[in-house]
């Protein structure tokens, strides 16, 4: 497959449009960050990254903390809201119709309509260029109840959770697999004994 050589670029997809709400239950405010992921998992870390020119920079600055949102498809417009308009002369969440809701570790409110939302303390801030990154603790994470079975697994993939690839907004789709399938044993099932009749049947004998 042949490939045309482009000058490095922030390029990397598909990535989640996140809602990341900050400030207080009082002054709160909410933006759409795609440059977050995982970086540890004992204990558990997180990033964010962020023009020092938003206007949601200092008030994650002053209170150290931050809420990952995760959106569904059906939230798609309030998410492109929310990367478009400013929270200087919006109430996003007013505009958006979200709910905010008080978290249980840090001060920043949850948005109600996530399915799955991590309550971040931040940790460090690491000056990068054009964005700042709030390198943070993941010190709770709020799961939809109705995404959990009986013994207590997560269905995440139950969410419709939505995802961003270049500009351009997509909800996940058909499951390919699981961690591990592609070493994973298959089970064989079970032989049926001769007991069983398989293959013990045997074809009368012609009368000569």
């Amino acid at each position: 497959m042949s490939k045309i050589k482009w000058n490095g670029g922030a390029l990397l997809a598909p990535v989640p449009p996140a809602l990341v709400t900050c400030g207080t239950m009082e002054r709160s405010n909410v933006l759409t960050i795609a440059w977050t992921g995982i970086l540890n998992t004992i204990p558990p870390k997180t990033y964010i990254a962020v023009r020092p020119e938003r206007f949601s920079y200092p008030l994650i600055e002053r209170l150290g903390a931050f809420v990952i949102n995760l959106p569904t498809a059906k939230l798609v417009r309030a998410v492109d809201l929310c990367g478009v308009k400013s929270g200087r002369d919006t109430d996003k969440f007013a505009l958006t119709g979200l709910t905010p809701v008080p978290a249980g570790e840090v001060p920043c409110p949850l948005i109600a309509e996530s399915p799955l939302a991590l309550e971040c303390r931040v940790t460090q801030k690491i000056p990068l260029g054009s964005h700042d990154m709030f390198l943070a603790d993941i010190v709770a994470v709020d799961v939809e109840q109705s995404l959990i079975d009986r013994a207590g697994k997560l269905h995440l993939d139950r969410a419709g959770l939505l995802a961003y690839a270049h500009g351009e907004y997509f909800e996940l789709g058909k499951k390919l697999g699981s961690f591990g399938y592609s070493v994973r044993k298959k089970t064989r099932p079970p032989q049926k004994s001769r007991a069983d009749g398989a293959g013990s049947a045997r074809k009368p004998r012609k009368k000569r």
